[in-house]
C-alpha cells in the first residue's frame, strides 16, 4: 500500500506540473522513476516518455476545447520534434547511467536557471501571429533532440520558443506545448520500444493519477500568479539537479 500510495501521488504530481504550467513533467519523472521507484536509468526514460506522452495529450484535449492550442503551429513545431526524437532515441544507449543522469542533471540547472531568472518567461506583448517558421522547425528539432536521448519532453523549452521565435499568445503556447510534448514523446518512445519493456501496472497507476492531476493543474493555472508559480518551480528544478549531479559525478569518479 505504500507503494501504490507513493506511485499515485508521483503519478499527480507530474500531471499536476504539465498542467499547471505547460512543460516540468519528464524533469520530475526521470529522477522519480530511479530514485523511488527503482527503475534502471535507461528503462526510466522509456517510461517517462510514455508517461509524460500520454498525459500532455489529454492536456492538450484539455486546451484544444478552450481554443487555446494552435493545431498549425504544433504540426510543424512538433513534426520537427518527432523526426529529431526518433533519429536521436538510440543515442541514450551510448552513455553510462550515471553519464546519462549527470547530463539530465546539467540540462535541469540550466532550464531552471532560465525560470528563475525569468528569461525562459515569455513576454506578454507577443503577436498573435506565427512568424519566423524556420526557427520554429529549428527548435523543434531541438527539443525532438533532448526527447530523444534524455526522455525530456522539453515543455520548459519549447513554451518560450513558441512565443519568442513563433509569436503564440502565452496561453496558446502552453495548450500547443503540450501538442508537441505528446508529439514528440511518441517519437523518441518509438525509438525506444527494443529496449527495456515497460512496466503495464506502473504506466496505469501513474497514468490514472495524472490525469487527475492535469486537470487540477489546469484549473489552478488560471488562478495563481505565473511569475510565483514560476520561481517556485524553478528552485524545486535547480534542488533536484543538485543532488543528481553530486551524487552522480561521485559515482562516475569512483
Amino acid at each position: 500500500m505504500p507503494g501504490l500510495l507513493l506511485d499515485l501521488m508521483l503519478g499527480f504530481g507530474i500531471g499536476f506540473s504539465l498542467g499547471l504550467l505547460g512543460g516540468g513533467g519528464s524533469i520530475l519523472t526521470v529522477p522519480a522513476l530511479v530514485y523511488l521507484v527503482g527503475q534502471s536509468p535507461q528503462a526510466a526514460v522509456t517510461t517517462s516518455l510514455a508517461l509524460v506522452g500520454a498525459n500532455s495529450l489529454v492536456g492538450a484535449s484539455l486546451h484544444g476545447w478552450q481554443g487555446t492550442l494552435n493545431w498549425r503551429v504544433a504540426l510543424v513545431f512538433g513534426g520537427a520534434g518527432m523526426l529529431a526524437a526518433y533519429l536521436a532515441a538510440g543515442l541514450s544507449r551510448l552513455f553510462s547511467p550515471n553519464a546519462l543522469l549527470v547530463t539530465f542533471a546539467l540540462l535541469m540547472l540550466v532550464i531552471g536557471g532560465l525560470m528563475f531568472s525569468g528569461r525562459a518567461h515569455a513576454p506578454r506583448s507577443a503577436a498573435n501571429a506565427p512568424r519566423n517558421w524556420p526557427a520554429a522547425l529549428a527548435a523543434g528539432a531541438g527539443v525532438g533532440l533532448l526527447t530523444g536521448i534524455l526522455g525530456v519532453g522539453g515543455g520548459f523549452l519549447i513554451v518560450p520558443a513558441l512565443v519568442m521565435f513563433v509569436g503564440l499568445p502565452m496561453k496558446q503556447a502552453v495548450g500547443t506545448s503540450l501538442m508537441v510534448i505528446a508529439a514528440t514523446s511518441l517519437a523518441g518512445l518509438l525509438g525506444h520500444l527494443n529496449g527495456e519493456p515497460l512496466d503495464a501496472a506502473l504506466m496505469v497507476i501513474f497514468g490514472t493519477a495524472g490525469i487527475m492531476g492535469i486537470w487540477a493543474g489546469t484549473r489552478l493555472g488560471h488562478r495563481v500568479p505565473a511569475d510565483r508559480l514560476r520561481q517556485g518551480f524553478a528552485v524545486f528544478v535547480i534542488a533536484l539537479a543538485i543532488f543528481l549531479l553530486v551524487d552522480n559525478l561521485l559515482r562516475l569518479l569512483i
